[in-house]
């Protein structure tokens, strides 16, 4: 079923009523209790790491265009580089016991999985796109940008249960920017389609995605195969981070006669969950087989069979 422009901006002016209404919601709900507001500027969930966020030539948030942002938990920009240049700046962890990698910046350098100025430890989330940028580039996405910092006490927050707000500001932006692009008259040109005229032989892409920054990097033979590849996704950029955030709220919330309810880990879970992690996506494994062992127990925890593959 085609669908003409006017249609598409009638839904883009919904959507942005949608987004502030959400807004609307966030305050009334959870800036409105005391509660809520002292459990997101608690401790617990708080780490002081460096952040990254794609910026445009205004140094405002940006999701498909323009270069990677970067500042340290002071807020100070270290600088901005192009996506080709990110093997100059993103480097990667290896450990034994997980397959994912922890990306770490490389002009800081690794300092295990600690938070602070001298740890090259960075965030790629919603919340690290506003602390990385200078403002938005959407009036009304603007004006709520300025309360966020206003209300937590200015940039950048380190909070983490903050990246909720993060995301409905970035909600109120994407759809000022779906009415601004569909009333674009370059939108409806009929040059829609480059036709390739050379063999590609490397190429390096840099988007943010809901969840972080992607970093696409491919290299290909003289007939256009894919010979390497390397991506660097949202949950891969925030490993370090998400394993920090669930240990710090799991020593803080657990000690040693702590009684463990569902609610105690919910907070735990709440830790996690505040990136929304996807680790389908950000895990590789060499050479492409992942060693695995399932035991099946009875209903007295005894062994009854194991079942391996590639142990």
């Amino acid at each position: 079923m085609k669908m003409n422009a006017k249609k598409i901006e009638e839904m883009g002016h919904w959507a942005i009523e949608f987004a502030q209404f959400s807004l609307q919601l966030f305050n009334d709900i959870v800036l409105g209790n005391k509660e809520y507001v002292d459990l997101i500027l608690g401790d617990i969930y708080t780490h002081r790491t460096h952040y990254i966020g794609l910026v445009d030539d205004n140094n405002q948030v940006n999701f498909y265009d323009g270069l990677v942002s970067v500042v340290d938990p002071e807020g100070k920009r270290l600088g901005k580089y192009k996506p080709d240049q990110y093997t100059d700046w993103i480097a990667e962890h290896v450990e034994p016991w997980t397959y994912l990698k922890f990306p770490y910046l490389k002009k800081v350098g690794w300092k295990g999985l600690v938070d602070g100025k001298d740890s090259g430890v960075y965030a790629a989330t919603p919340l690290s796109r506003l602390n990385a940028a200078d403002g938005m580039a959407t009036p009304l996405a603007q004006a709520e940008y300025e309360k966020f910092y206003e209300t937590l006490g200015g940039k950048p927050v380190h909070q983490r249960l903050a990246t909720h707000w993060a995301r409905l500001i970035e909600l109120l932006y994407a759809a000022e920017r779906w009415v601004e692009l569909v009333t674009d008259p370059e939108i409806t040109s009929p040059e829609i389609h480059t036709v390739p005229s050379q063999t590609p032989t490397e190429g390096v892409g840099i988007v943010e995605a809901p969840r972080g920054t992607l970093t696409h990097h491919y290299q290909t033979d003289e007939r256009g195969i894919l010979t390497k590849v390397n991506l660097i996704v949202g949950t891969t950029n925030n490993y370090a981070p998400i394993s920090m955030s669930i240990g710090k709220a799991a020593s803080s919330l657990i000690s040693n006669g702590t009684v463990i309810t569902e609610g105690l880990l919910n907070k735990v879970e709440m830790a996690f969950r505040a990136y929304d992690p996807c680790f389908g996506c950000a895990t590789h494994s060499l050479p492409g087989q992942m060693p695995l062992q399932v035991t099946i127990r009875d209903v007295d925890g005894n062994p009854v069979d194991v079942l391996k593959q590639f142990c």
